[in-house]
């Protein structure tokens, strides 16, 4: 991830960072200062796997929360009522038309970090997210992906 580079998220996905770094603090820490409690009983540290097991464990736990931190603050929420629905944006729902399978698939626009393609998500910087970017309903987008070019027409951008 860039240094100084803009995070989009939506307001339930800013939500969910939200809720899981008061999760790893509270009960991540939590647990893991007990296993260091119950690791230090055991005495000598220089030989105490289950010590350098929960040290390790701290460390992991203590780099996921900065991450998830950094990813707060960095964070740009997007403004569902505000998006422009002559064009694609971050934040929009698609309707497109995939000539290849013939059927109609729906896409929401969403940041990197809240990517699911399995859940209908996909990111502003994927391969289709990029060429459906700022085009309008009517468009008709081709896509390289890995094995060879996918053709969409965009049908209908709702939020």
């Amino acid at each position: 991830m860039e240094a100084n580079k803009e995070i989009l998220l939506t307001q339930e996905g800013f939500d969910k960072l939200e809720a899981e770094l008061e999760e790893l603090k509270i009960v991540g820490r939590k647990d893991v200062a007990e296993k260091l409690k119950v690791a230090i009983s055991y005495g000598d540290l220089s030989e105490n796997a289950e010590y350098d097991e929960a040290k390790k464990e701290q460390a992991e736990l203590e780099e996921k929360i900065l991450k998830i931190e950094n990813m707060i603050r960095k964070a740009t929420i997007i403004d569902e009522e505000s998006i422009d629905l002559s064009k694609v944006t971050a934040g929009s729902i698609v309707k497109l038309y995939d000539y290849d399978f013939e059927e109609e698939v729906t896409y929401t626009i969403v940041g990197s970090t809240e990517a699911d393609p399995f859940a209908g998500k996909i990111s502003n910087e994927s391969p289709i997210g990029k060429a459906i970017l700022g085009k309008s309903e009517g468009d008709e987008v081709e896509v390289q992906v890995p094995d060879g070019v996918v053709k969409y027409k965009i049908l209908s951008i709702s939020r």
